[in-house]
């Protein structure tokens, strides 16, 4: 099996991130489906594509000249927030037929057709974020240097309708936490008839001010950037409905939960801080608000005319309150698809119909007429596609294991599925498949060769992954465990992933290779989740070495006297702790982006689990890293990308400031130029290497 030339691989594909198709789009009438795909498994160049009748055509492609290819810095913060790794068209909107199609490139406004004809550049007011059309498609709204402003698709009428009044505020956009936690990407969304649009205000007046530079550039200044760390002011989000004649009407949102409705806790805030979801259906704009506390939601619709609200649904919980991707939203006859905890399960309502008892709902894809579609899980492991509508009630579109998700409109569902198998995207026509749409990205040069284990009294969902070589018996194996293993993301799963082949590459140099998906993970319940309010660390960590010594029972290639572990954010402040609290089982750590220091990350992430820093200031104390530095006996390096705004280097170098005063050796690498992604060839490809050579050496091997 070929592992030499895999790390190149890795950073030329970016992940394995290029030549797959995404951001499908399927027309109301099912006839067409827009997505986006670069050009090839290593080209990151990237059309917007068609599939229709059967075909794929490129509607625009990016490698034709294009005029400035300057990228605002608003832009290169959104590509950020979705850990965009492709150039050229990486989003688009349209219109409600789906005939109407704006991107930006290169910061200017671009527009092309599905029924035929050349994209055209539309002269806007300045560089362009997230242009969208208006549902009849005579419209383009757009942000520009925090302006929302709008321009007809014949280049006439272009004009603010709603200004900035300070530099601290922007129209239209995210703000970090929404963006970079929360999951909401957008800030506003136009009317079902393309007169009116619900906008997002934003004011980061009150936000710290935190700053990265380059150190590697010192001619460049720094940048500026709002961060609200944990017990530090939040921006202000407020919301307008906003017309085309440039009317602006406040939409009345409560500044605060009753106080008999909150929840009793030490540390209780039922001040609504937080926008965590919005859209503008046809029962007219819905609103998703959430307490600073986030243990109270409430869904709100809102008067386009008044701006009046109306209370459609609340819940509390006395830990937090996640919000559902996707709801709420209205079926075509005004039926409500909600949000509804049942038990242990997150799960769903959908007008009066109840989703299966013990599914795990995960997301609401969207509806079309009376026929809603989600994603829900059995099984940990696996995601699969359910549909609901009234003459059917609830069915499993999908069979195989693995993680699936899905886009629809018409009789068309686009079904998007990751299996042991590999990665397929399949065109479904009135329940028959009728064609493919094409996944370019390269095989991975080591083939990934799982084996799936569920370990301990807990049965923690595990990866276990040996050399392609190794015979049993042949003698014991250095134990690397690669978890992610934090809140809002699963790795062991039945869909394959990036993951799975760096793990073998990291196998077939001779280590047995664990992965383990604990507490605090989704899809196993809520009680699952909540397992590690107050305490984000000892749980997580205990189930890594309970998974360690269950896999080591069943298999005596593990070697226990010789175990490392490495991971990147939430895994690299794992992998840190794991040699500062638990040197009698690691020996060795790789810790890239480790946020070391709880305090320093963000509001919405930390507060949700640890609660406010003066209020609960020992579940901070208890999970960061710094306080234990005098503890370190085993080999640590620690990696950070100096450009990354999320996990911020002062982590890195906070911790690595108070481990040389304890004089506790270790090594730091700094990636100059990287953000919280790292992809860039010369830096993604060495930093592997780097990382298995310093693992070989410290574990002997």
């Amino acid at each position: 099996m070929e592992t030499t030339d895999f790390p190149l691989q890795f950073a030329r594909t970016r992940r394995f991130s290029l030549g797959v198709p995404r951001q499908f789009t399927v027309s109301p009438d099912g006839e067409r489906v827009l997505f986006v795909r670069s050009l090839s498994g290593v080209d990151p160049r990237s059309p917007l594509w068609l599939y229709e009748r059967g075909a794929e055509r490129i509607l625009a492609d990016p490698s034709a000249p294009v005029g400035d290819e300057h990228v605002s810095d608003a832009e290169r913060i959104r590509r950020e927030r979705a850990r965009e790794t492709s150039v050229g068209v990486v989003g688009y909107a349209t219109d409600r037929e789906a005939r109407v199609v704006a991107y930006a490139l290169g910061g200017a406004l671009w527009i092309v057709r599905t029924d035929g004809g050349a994209p055209w550049q539309v002269r806007t007011g300045g560089p362009v974020v997230d242009p969208r059309p208006s549902p009849d498609g005579t419209h383009i709204a757009y942000v520009s240097d925090g302006a929302l402003r709008v321009v007809g698709t014949d280049g006439t009428g272009d004009r603010p309708l709603a200004e900035p009044e300070t530099p601290d505020v922007a129209y239209g956009l995210a703000d970090h936490s929404a963006a970079e936690s929360i999951g909401r990407s957008r800030g506003y969304w136009w009317s079902p008839d393309g007169d009116a649009l619900l906008v997002a205000r934003v004011d980061t007046s009150m936000v710290r001010r935190w700053y990265i530079g380059d150190p590697s550039d010192p001619a460049r200044a720094p940048r500026s950037v709002p961060y609200p760390a944990a017990g530090t002011a939040n921006a202000q989000t407020s919301l307008r409905v906003v017309t085309l004649d440039g009317r602006h009407t406040p939409v009345r949102l409560p500044e605060r939960a009753p106080e008999d409705e909150a929840p009793a806790g030490v540390w209780r805030d039922p001040a609504f801080e937080y926008v965590v979801g919005a859209g503008w259906g046809s029962g007219g704009p819905v609103v998703g608000l959430q307490t600073r506390d986030q243990r109270t939601l409430w869904v709100l619709r809102v008067d386009p005319a008044s701006g009046e609200v109306e209370r459609l649904c609340r819940q509390s919980d006395e830990h937090w309150v996640e919000w559902l991707p996707g709801a709420p939203l209205h079926t075509a006859s005004g039926a409500a698809v909600l949000p509804c905890p049942r038990g242990d399960a997150r799960s769903l309502r959908i007008g009066d119909a109840l989703a299966p008892e013990g599914l795990q709902v995960h997301a609401v894809l969207g509806a079309v007429g009376e026929r809603v579609l989600f994603t829900a899980s059995e099984e940990p492991t696996e995601t699969h596609v359910w549909s609901y509508a009234p003459d059917t009630g609830f069915v499993r579109l999908t069979d195989e294991p693995g993680v699936h998700t899905a886009s629809a409109g018409g009789d068309t569902v686009v079904l998007d599925s990751r299996t042991p198998d590999g990665h397929t995207v399949t065109v479904v026509r009135g329940g028959v498949p009728s064609g493919r749409i094409a996944v370019l990205t390269e095989q991975p040069l080591v083939t990934p060769r799982p084996v799936h284990l569920a370990l301990g009294k807990r049965e923690l969902r595990s990866r276990l992954h040996l050399p392609s070589w190794y015979t049993p018996g042949a003698g014991k194996l250095p134990v690397l465990l690669s978890p992610y293993a934090g809140p809002g993301m699963q790795v062991v799963t039945k869909g394959g992933g990036w993951y799975t082949a760096v793990c073998q590459w990291f196998a077939e140099h001779g280590f047995a290779v664990l992965a383990t998906d604990g507490r605090g993970t989704p899809g196993r319940g809520v009680a699952w989740q909540r397992a590690i309010a107050g305490d984000r660390l000892t749980p997580i960590l205990t189930d890594q070495v309970d998974a360690l010594h269950a896999a080591a029972e069943r298999y005596d290639a593990l070697d226990l006297a010789r175990v490392g572990i490495r991971g990147w954010s939430f895994s690299g402040y794992l992998a840190a702790a794991a040699v500062l609290h638990r040197p009698d089982v690691f020996h060795a750590a790789v810790a890239g982006a480790a946020a070391s220091d709880r305090r320093l990350y963000d509001t919405y992430w930390e507060e949700r689990y640890l609660g406010h820093p003066d209020i609960q200031p020992e579940n901070y104390d208890r999970g960061s890293l710094i306080p234990y530095a005098d503890r370190l006996t085993r080999p640590l390096m620690l990696v950070h990308g100096l450009a990354d705004d999320n996990v911020f280097p002062a982590h890195t170098l906070r911790l690595s400031a108070a481990l040389l005063a304890a004089g506790r050796p270790h090594t730091v690498l700094p990636l100059p130029g990287a953000g919280h992604l790292v992809t860039r060839v010369g830096q993604a490809d060495a930093l592997l290497r780097q990382e298995l050579g310093f693992l070989k050496k410290s574990l002997g091997v």
